[in-house]
């Protein structure tokens, strides 16, 4: 398929999770979610906050001074989260369950997003930091389908940057 002349390409994003060491509340927790294939990622993004200091004297513009840096929350869209052998894991409903039944304290993970091209290669890799589970919408199930999948997993966390594939 083209667009405009061009090959357009498809790109899927996996995700992999890793528990944060400072805050491991069990020796028994998981260290790893698991991997999980998502058709989109949202919340890629970053804002700083800007102050403006209007110095006495200098009318020809403001001084602009860094503030704190805020990050949307992580929106991974119609995915699945695997073992190594291609099962679906428990670990990351347990994990949702635990911190919506207020178990303390919370198990965080970190975790990277990468983006493969068709050949299932990395291409742009982001790193997140103290996720905690913000939103899961479980699938609409279809037996015709027999597709079993996350329909929408949002992931607040502190921390966002690119790293290098």
């Amino acid at each position: 398929m083209t667009d405009g002349g061009h090959l357009a390409t498809t790109y899927r994003f996996r995700v992999t999770f890793s528990l944060t060491g400072s805050d491991d509340p069990d020796p028994g927790a998981p260290t790893q979610l698991g991997t999980g294939g998502f058709q989109e990622c949202m919340g890629l993004e970053s804002e700083m906050e800007v102050s403006e200091y209007p110095e006495g004297g200098r009318n020809d513009g403001v001084i602009q001074r860094v503030g704190r840096m805020k990050v949307a929350k992580l929106v991974l869209k119609r995915g699945m989260v695997v073992d190594g052998t291609g099962k679906v894991v428990p670990e990351l409903w347990t994990w949702i369950a635990e911190v919506t039944s207020g178990v303390r304290p919370v198990r965080r993970y970190d975790g990277l997003v990468q983006l493969l091209d068709a050949g299932q290669q990395s291409v742009a890799v982001w790193s997140f930091r103290r996720a905690l589970p913000a939103k899961v919408v479980g699938p609409q199930l279809n037996a015709r389908t027999g597709e079993v999948a996350i329909e929408e997993l949002t992931l607040a966390h502190e921390g966002l940057r690119m790293v290098t594939p």
